[in-house]
């Protein structure tokens, strides 16, 4: 039997310019994590790119516009984000960021899409599910610069708010919501194939989590738990290949809405919603 998985332990990171709950975070080869967009303390949309290396964290940009629920991806030097939503409902616009915060346009989607995940696997992002404004998505998307969006497989069930994340030459996408239940399945997608198998259950269906990957595990961190959507600190670690699921640890509270990306030896997780509903401002390093 494999050991299991360490688990992670705290360090207090300092704090975001402001509160953010729903960005979308990705961390470039410099050390650099992105967060883009996501909402306010107000629950605004916002056009922040908020750069966040080592103890600093300060605004180093802004997008062409106000974006919530976008998920982002890693690619070379760049950040990408893909569509997002608006007051005005799901935007199809692909930004490129660079870790000096500039921004603009790299492709279009072949619909408004918010609510997404994505993820870096072999130099190609991976877009899983979202929301068109009338209807969840079973789709995964690759992408790369300079070419079109493309299906690479279809999940089986729509799919808004899941964790995702690379790790094992799959990608792992748990929970999420239906549009009207939260699962509690965990995926391996096999991209070349298209293949998509389900590896593991949650103790408890969840939505609004973060993923993220590190020493070859799948850690899913916080989220709306149950179908009472009730704000969770645990952390769970799956092992991608036995799909062995054990504690992986415990946020310093309940928080949902969460971002999170691999920095080097350790897992950057930043802003989402506490119990209460109030957006966070803090950042935390989580390390075996």
């Amino acid at each position: 039997m494999a050991p299991a998985p360490a688990r992670l332990r705290l360090r207090a990171q300092g704090t975001l310019p402001f509160a953010v709950q729903l960005p979308g975070v990705a961390a470039l080869p410099d050390g650099t994590a992105l967060a883009i967009g996501g909402l306010d303390a107000a629950d605004s949309s916002l056009d922040s790119v908020i750069a966040v290396h080592g103890e600093r964290a300060a605004v180093a940009g802004h997008l062409p516009q106000a974006v919530h629920d976008v998920g982002v991806a890693a690619l070379g030097d760049r950040a990408y984000a893909f569509g997002g939503g608006t007051a005005s409902g799901p935007v199809a616009s692909i930004t490129a960021v660079g870790a000096d915060g500039s921004a603009g346009p790299a492709g279009t989607l072949a619909q408004g899409l918010s609510d997404t995940s994505a993820a870096t696997l072999a130099g190609t992002a991976y877009v899983v599910g979202g929301y068109t404004s009338t209807e969840p998505q079973r789709s995964v998307l690759a992408y790369r610069p300079g070419a079109p969006p493309r299906v690479v497989a279809t999940l089986p069930h729509p799919l808004r708010y899941a964790a995702v994340a690379a790790v094992g030459g799959r990608l792992l996408v748990a929970g999420g919501t239906d549009g009207v239940h939260a699962q509690s399945r965990v995926l391996s997608v096999d991209p070349a194939s298209g293949a998509v198998r389900t590896i593991a259950r949650l103790p408890a269906a969840l939505s609004h989590a973060a993923g993220a990957s590190l020493g070859g595990t799948f850690f899913v961190l916080g989220g709306r738990a149950g179908e009472a959507e009730q704000p969770s600190a645990a952390i769970w670690a799956i092992d991608p290949s036995s799909g062995r699921l054990t504690p992986g640890g415990r946020l310093p509270h309940a928080t949902s809405d969460l971002g999170a990306a691999t920095v080097g030896g350790s897992v950057l997780v930043l802003g989402g919603r506490d119990a209460a509903g109030a957006a966070q401002d803090e950042i935390w390093t989580l390390a075996p």
